[in-house]
């Protein structure tokens, strides 16, 4: 009995040790990647000017009656997430159901589907958009399109797990009434599923947000667009000006799709 009371502790303690010692490896072997020659001499200097910009934004470029702008980079870049996030929402519902494997009797039917969504996930927004560039032309299209496919992946995969965890009770009450298929479909799977596929809809909408304001930096429009272009000439107070805005942004998203959640859920 002591002996079994001795042995547990000592085998938690070498797995303990074990697990933290591999971390160790990993993180030394990780470090050991990185190249550091040191801070080059004009990093102050940069440094200090990027903090001036922030401190003193560019208020004339909020607004421009003639040109480009704030307002009309930020409101791009909310149309770009919103159409993006609508396409995906809509399109992935059927590679949904195809990835549920309560929705198919064989599975290898739901296990292509998920292999598809993952191939899908693989690509990162910014890759997705340089290969619509390239077949749609730079512009705001492009974004849309690159968000869009992006996000069917992942709001799919979502779909699928919130399929899996219905209620089956619904469908078999339907199934022994003698319903159909899409009956079953109709007044016992989506009642279910709706209110957490619109839920999942509006978070990804929040990301979206977050990425179409990188898109722009290689030309899928939105706000990312003046950024990368006040960037690359310094403008530091320009700078500061686009990032304040898209703070703000990202904050009234967060705030509307939150209170929205609420009232779904």
């Amino acid at each position: 009995m002591k002996s079994g009371t001795l042995q547990r502790p000592l085998s938690s303690r070498i797995r303990f040790w074990g697990i933290a010692a591999l971390i160790i490896v990993i993180y030394y072997w990780a470090i050991q990647g990185m190249q550091f020659d040191g801070l080059q001499q004009t990093a102050g200097t940069v440094s200090q000017s990027i903090l001036t910009g922030f401190l003193h934004p560019d208020w004339s470029f909020v607004y421009i009656p003639e040109g480009e702008d704030l307002l009309r980079g930020l409101l791009d870049t909310l149309v770009i997430s919103i159409l993006g996030t609508v396409v995906a929402a809509v399109t992935c519902i059927p590679f949904a159901f195809w990835a549920s494997s309560n929705m198919s009797r064989q599975w290898a039917v739901s296990g292509s589907g998920k292999v598809v969504l993952s191939i899908i996930r693989v690509f990162p927004e910014i890759i997705v958009a340089i290969l619509f560039i390239k077949a749609v032309g730079p512009g705001s299209f492009a974004g849309v399109l690159a968000l869009g496919i992006h996000s069917i992946g992942m709001l799919a995969k979502l779909y699928a797990e919130t399929i899996e965890n219905i209620d089956p009770g619904p469908e078999e009450a339907l199934l022994a009434c003698g319903a159909n298929r899409l009956q079953v479909l109709r007044y016992a799977v989506l009642p279910q599923v709706i209110p957490q596929f619109l839920s999942y809809s509006i978070y990804r909408f929040e990301i979206n947000i977050r990425s179409a304001t990188t898109l722009g930096l290689v030309g899928a429009g939105g706000i990312g667009t003046p950024l990368i272009f006040a960037l690359q000439v310094r403008n530091w107070n320009r700078v500061g000006i686009i990032l304040l805005g898209i703070i703000l942004l990202i904050i009234l998203t967060d705030l509307v799709s939150g209170w929205l959640r609420k009232r779904i859920v």
